[in-house]
């Protein structure tokens, strides 16, 4: 698991903004960040159980849960209708941060395999000399424009928004590391930290859809 020093948080979110949106003079955004910001929800969303994941983009652990656990979790049990994951951006870094509004810049049919592109070549992007090219390799060959991914990148509210998203986490469901999961239904909730193996997320399933 990747821990975090919440004490850093604040000088974390203003450096981000800043480095973000490149001071008082970065342009103005075309970014709909109502839309960007909404829910994103992989599944039936009227499913029993809800799976919410607070991740963290540049996260190893959370690697490989989207690509060796998830699948199991989503054939499982998503696809069958029996639970819903709702992703939570919690990022811990500049990068995360970026990585975090490229998708949610993506039109929302595309942000769950755009997560899943970035997930599977994190290795490559987040060691890369060159970070924001590769990211911007990866959003063009998403469908997003160069200009598209500028003005991302600059949306200052967009930003906010997700950095907001993640200090919620760690108020509201006491999040200290990623990936951490609440799950939850009519029966009550449980909380699974770590990249656990599929077994761990079958038993808390099944458990909650009683």
């Amino acid at each position: 698991m990747r821990r975090y020093v919440a004490a850093a948080f604040g000088a974390f979110a203003l450096f981000a903004t800043m480095a973000l949106t490149g001071g008082p003079a970065a342009a103005q955004a075309t970014i709909d960040t109502t839309k960007a910001l909404g829910e994103r929800v992989l599944g039936d969303p009227k499913a029993p159980v809800t799976i919410v994941d607070y991740s963290s983009m540049t996260c190893p652990h959370c690697a490989r849960f989207h690509t060796e656990t998830l699948p199991k979790i989503k054939e499982t049990y998503i696809d069958t209708g029996k639970a819903k994951l709702v992703f939570r951006d919690f990022p811990f870094d500049q990068w995360a941060l970026r990585a975090s509004m490229l998708a949610r810049c993506a039109p929302p049919e595309r942000y769950f395999p755009l997560l899943d592109v970035l997930f599977k070549g994190q290795a490559q992007w987040a060691s890369a000399k060159d970070q924001a090219a590769a990211l911007t390799q990866i959003g063009k060959l998403a469908g997003l424009s160069e200009a598209t991914i500028k003005a991302c990148w600059e949306d200052k509210a967009l930003a906010d928004g997700i950095l907001n998203s993640r200090l919620e986490g760690q108020n509201k469901d006491k999040v200290e590391s990623t990936p951490t999961f609440i799950l939850s239904s009519g029966s009550g909730t449980t909380k699974v930290e770590g990249a656990q193996p599929f077994e761990a997320f079958a038993a808390a399933i099944d458990k909650l859809a009683k």
